[in-house]
């Protein structure tokens, strides 16, 4: 008489705190958390720091170019802006080609607070890359590179 054994396969359970994108989820949020932490003595938000950069640094002054450089929808880039104005840090007025679109532009304020926010900013990057060596910190820049380029093409097929 022959036994006939029968191996069951054995599944893995998922692992939260080993996956890659917890990991990388949790790295962002500890960085926008001490960013925020950093900022909030100025005044400013993640996003309205965001928006100082995209105009003061980039030179983009139309509400969708923005919206585009911070990662925001244009919606929540008209209220950042029109709060912003509100505060001092931004003025708005007709765009140059064409006047009825709007173009922003930083105030005296918002230069001052672009200026005093660039250290906090660099030293948090500093903190969340002094683990890495030089090389390490190109090779992750570029992986992540690659992985957003694979969600955005995945996004683009939903």
């Amino acid at each position: 008489m022959w036994l006939t054994l029968t191996i069951m396969p054995t599944t893995v359970p998922y692992r939260l705190h080993a996956s890659l994108g917890y990991q990388l989820s949790l790295a962002a949020r500890l960085q926008e958390r001490r960013l925020e932490n950093s900022l909030k003595s100025l005044g400013l938000t993640r996003i309205t720091w965001c928006i100082l950069l995209a105009i003061g640094n980039e030179n983009l002054h139309q509400p969708s170019d923005i919206a585009g450089f911070v990662g925001i929808d244009r919606t929540a880039t008209s209220r950042a802006l029109r709060r912003m104005e509100t505060n001092g840090l931004i003025e708005r007025g007709s765009g140059p080609r064409d006047g009825r679109t709007r173009a922003a532009g930083l105030t005296d304020h918002g230069r001052k607070l672009l200026a005093r926010g660039t250290p906090l900013a660099q030293e948090n990057n500093d903190v969340l890359v002094a683990s890495l060596s030089a090389v390490e910190r190109r090779t992750l820049a570029d992986l992540l590179k690659r992985t957003h380029a694979g969600i955005d093409t995945l996004l683009a097929r939903l």
